[in-house]
């Protein structure tokens, strides 16, 4: 017997759930993310060219003609001045300069020192790895300590151990950078009661030291005072914001969970509490990775260290425009590619902010 024909529904291929259904939501998803992307590398970029164009026009408004202060105290007559701005390119219409500025920046070139007589990035290459040990350390050392002391007191404010530390580090952050500087080296430096000469005054190293070991158990000594005096300014951002985050984090849902599951308290604060309370920091860390390149020119000024710091200075004294508009760029581009990379990074670690 011969059953009869089965219809298909006119239809039913459609009620088939398609297989290209993932494949758009991905393709969607990968818009967004190249949207995202290409926004932060559009907005540095903009930041970029607003520092490089702020920076050429505020230097020029510097008091001081670094011609007459190259020439200082020589006898020099008019036509040797007006050579020198022609080789310097200062003769040449202001729009003219920062055309040329521009171009050599492109090219990687950031130009040449007026007082140093050479190019300003071989300076640059020559003191940044000062900076970077010097406000590398400090910064690190700084960052640890404030989170730390930040947990301790956001986990039970109110409580002795907040105050000590919050009032602690408010005075210290308060405090004039140079001031404590110069404090710390009256105090252990100078060869004065109670504490005669513990370290030294100033510079990187000891001259005649010899060996690894010894040079770089030198530059440690060197180091101990400029390192305080940066920790002592800088770690109470990390304590405040960290103990502010962990305070809201205190009340959330999840917290409550984890203590009705039995878990300790200082398990709940260390597996839950403190991981989700560390995001906010992260901008903040990155941040402070960028100026690490910059240095702290306060710091390296009063301690004579050898690092950019202290070669900004020395160009605004005179003022050496080719030198400080050089650091300037590359101060702010350190800072602008850290921002950048905290953008991309975030959203990574926290999942609520992807795109």
């Amino acid at each position: 017997m011969t059953g009869a024909p089965i219809t298909v529904p006119s239809g039913a291929e459609e009620e088939t759930p398609s297989s290209s259904a993932p494949a758009t939501a991905a393709s969607g998803r990968t818009g967004r993310v190249l949207r995202y992307v290409a926004g932060r590398l559009l907005t540095a970029g903009l930041s970029l060219v607003a520092v490089v164009v702020a920076g050429f026009l505020l230097f020029r408004i510097l008091p001081g003609d670094p011609v007459r202060a190259m020439t200082e105290g020589r006898e020099v007559t008019a036509e040797q001045r007006a050579e020198l701005r022609r080789q310097f390119g200062l003769d040449q219409p202001l729009g003219q300069q920062f055309l040329d500025y521009a171009l050599g920046l492109l090219r990687l070139d950031l130009g040449t020192s007026f007082q140093y007589r050479e190019p300003v990035t071989e300076l640059i290459l020559e003191r940044i790895g000062p900076t970077i040990l010097l406000a590398g350390t400090g910064t690190l050392i700084a960052a640890l300590l404030g989170l730390f002391l930040g947990v301790r007191a956001g986990w039970r404010p109110g409580g002795p151990a907040d105050r000590i530390n919050t009032t602690v580090a408010l005075f210290f952050w308060s405090v004039p950078t140079f001031w404590l500087g110069l404090l710390l080296i009256v105090l252990f430096a100078s060869g004065r009661d109670p504490l005669p000469g513990l370290f030294p005054t100033g510079g990187m190293s000891t001259p005649g030291v010899t060996g690894t070991v010894d040079v770089v158990l030198d530059t440690a000594w060197h180091m101990v005072l400029p390192v305080s005096t940066m920790v002592a300014v800088i770690y109470a951002q990390y304590l405040m914001i960290m103990r502010s985050s962990l305070m809201d984090e205190k009340g959330a849902d999840y917290l409550t969970t984890a203590r009705a599951k039995g878990l300790r308290d200082a398990l709940v604060r260390r597996r839950h509490a403190v991981p989700n309370a560390l995001l906010p920091t992260v901008t903040l860390i990155f941040l402070n990775l960028g100026q690490v390149v910059s240095g702290v020119v306060l710091v390296e000024t009063v301690f004579s260290w050898p690092g950019l710091g202290q070669l900004f200075y020395s160009g605004l004294r005179v003022p050496d425009l080719g030198l400080v508009q050089g650091l300037f760029v590359v101060f702010a581009a350190s800072v602008i590619v850290m921002n950048l990379i905290a953008d991309l990074v975030y959203p990574l670690i926290d999942p609520r902010v992807r795109p």
